[in-house]
């Protein structure tokens, strides 16, 4: 099931790849920070109101833990999911799906250094893989130390991202229903979104015109619907029944997934909502740079469980 929501989020990346660039057809005047909150805030906005509409009757109202969780974790995601869309404007989707993996290593590194431990030479030697990776996903340039614009923003979402597993995983809030944080955290990312895409409009006509479009509207549900609410409910339904590292291990997945769906999707989404958007190709920077990527998420999952398991004893 793990592996099913990692699926979902791999189609993502082509997705709002796509929606971005439709939202930039349709409005041709916008700046790239509107084209990217137009494109992420429909999608929560849809996904809250849908998860509350089906709420269970006699739910009782998220508790103050689940509000406080569901309100910084929403933080973290609206800025990480933003920085990752705006880069879509600049880089590949396989590209940045790789490069979004960083937080596999931020994480039990992050978790380590606070507790004052060494995380080891295996944690460390698989923090130069992931640099190496990312040198060669983002084809820096060496000579004038140059990375595109696309790579680092990607890069700075991902410890964004990093600060919202953190957050869910935060031991204080244990206890709390975590479809209950999910709606929270939705409702939080919509409403962030929203304003900035409200505040970066180039005119207030702008944010209705986008949903005009009906190939915008069928991209836009399958975004909300399957990797919206479809993966999310997946991964807080079933990421309890097997141990984090298992779950890391099946997380490392997403990058893969991402990368064999821009090698079609693209163009099918072309065809059909009149998008010059080619599919991309596997280069050797990819296969290079995102194995190197996987293979350290991989190492990095399977030492740190020991040293995490140690520290939730205490």
């Amino acid at each position: 099931m793990l592996a099913l929501a990692c699926l979902y989020w791999g189609l993502s990346f082509p997705v709002i790849k796509a929606i971005t660039m439709l939202n930039h057809a349709i409005v041709p005047d916008a700046g790239t920070w509107f084209l990217a909150s137009a494109a992420l805030a429909p999608r929560f906005l849809l996904a809250a109101i849908l998860m509350l509409a089906f709420r269970r009757r006699g739910e009782p109202m998220a508790s103050r833990t689940e509000l406080r969780q569901g309100v910084a974790a929403g933080s973290f995601a609206a800025a990480g999911a933003l920085l990752q869309t705006d880069a879509l404007q600049f880089t590949d989707g396989s590209t940045s799906s790789f490069l979004t993996q960083l937080s596999a290593i931020l994480v039990p590194t992050w978790i380590a250094l606070r507790h004052r431990r060494n995380p080891g030479l295996v944690v460390w030697s698989c923090c130069g893989l992931v640099l190496i990776g990312v040198g060669i996903l983002g084809h820096f340039d060496w000579r004038h130390l140059r990375f595109g614009r696309g790579e680092w923003e990607t890069l700075l979402c991902s410890v964004f991202y990093t600060g919202q597993i953190l957050c869910i995983e935060e031991r204080s809030y244990r206890g709390n229903r975590p479809e209950v944080v999910t709606r929270v955290m939705f409702v939080m990312q919509a409403v962030v979104l929203m304003g900035l895409a409200a505040a970066t409009a180039p005119r207030l006509g702008a944010l209705a015109e986008p949903w005009h479009s009906p190939a915008w509207l069928g991209l836009t549900l399958v975004l909300t619907l399957v990797c919206t609410i479809g993966a999310f409910s997946i991964m807080t339904k079933w990421q309890p029944r097997i141990t984090s590292t298992e779950a890391g291990l099946i997380y490392c997945t997403e990058p893969l997934f991402a990368s064999c769906f821009v090698l079609f999707v693209p163009g099918l989404i072309s065809a059909w909502a009149g998008l010059a958007y080619p599919s991309e190709q596997a280069t050797w920077s990819l296969l290079v740079g995102g194995g190197l990527i996987t293979v350290a998420n991989v190492m990095v999952q399977v030492k740190s469980s020991r040293l995490v398991g140690t520290i939730e004893s205490r």
